[in-house]
């Protein structure tokens, strides 16, 4: 049976931990080839060297506008192509009304929104050589309206949506499909620290109110991981410009009440 990346090349940002060290993963497992990109050496060259020839990795910080072309030619010099971009790479820092200064707004946007602009830029430059490719911006179920701690966070990810609806109108004829995941609360073990911080006591993840997690639980890493591969497949057909939601309840019209 064919696998669903077969012989594909795909850069995802962010995979030295979270959903896009799964994500790497997930392609590799379905025969795809990926380019790890992080910030932290150690951490990218382990992976590689668990993944095998199939993995590669390269490092920047997506503060820096240049970064992104950087990593598209890292990939292409690497593995002579690139088929796929994940824009997975973002800061999920705390901020509400009060907290939001402009240091802060400026590198959320920098990173969580300017970056995956100029990365889309510098690959949709490469699809057009090739004849064309897929991305695939990992946004979040904040992008929705999103917390109150959450303010910029929720602003860049809503920016994102847009950006992938706007975008796929105009490359979609040139065989150029991007498409957008809003990811529900998943547990990271960034994500479990970050709520131990916040107050919650450790082991929170196993007694979450049913309001939250009607299964039981919320999201697995490598549940999202499975998502966003097969959004890079041809398995997901010609959709483009789908905002797609990955959560246990309509997030719009939801009653609370049991």
């Amino acid at each position: 049976m064919e696998k669903l990346v077969e012989d594909r090349v795909i850069l995802v940002t962010g995979s030295t931990t979270g959903i896009g060290e799964f994500v790497a993963r997930r392609v590799v497992s379905e025969g795809g080839r990926v380019m790890i990109h992080g910030r932290s050496e150690a951490r990218a060259a382990e992976i590689v060297e668990e993944l095998g020839d199939a993995a590669a990795y390269t490092l920047g910080d997506l503060q820096r506008p240049s970064v992104a072309q950087e990593l598209v030619d890292a990939t292409i010099d690497r593995f002579g192509r690139i088929d796929g971009l994940v824009n997975n790479a973002a800061l999920l820092t705390r901020s509400n009304l009060e907290t939001s200064d402009v240091e802060l707004f400026d590198r959320l946007v920098a990173v969580n929104l300017r970056a995956p602009m100029l990365l889309t830029q510098a690959a949709v430059r490469a699809f057009r050589e090739q004849g064309g490719g897929v991305i695939v911006n990992v946004g979040s179920i904040n992008a929705l309206g999103g917390e109150r701690e959450l303010l910029v966070y929720s602003m860049t990810k809503g920016g994102m949506q847009t950006m992938t609806r706007n975008l796929s109108t105009y490359l979609v004829h040139e065989g150029i499909r991007i498409n957008q995941i809003n990811v529900g609360w998943t547990l990271t073990e960034n994500e479990k620290e970050i709520k131990i911080r916040d107050g919650l006591e450790d082991g929170w993840w196993n007694d979450i109110p049913v309001q939250h997690a009607p299964a039981g639980r919320i999201f697995s890493p490598e549940e999202v991981a499975a998502h966003v591969v097969f959004w890079l497949s041809d398995a997901a057909g010609p959709v483009n410009g789908s905002i797609f939601e990955i959560e246990q309840y309509p997030m719009v019209g939801q009653n609370a009440s049991k």
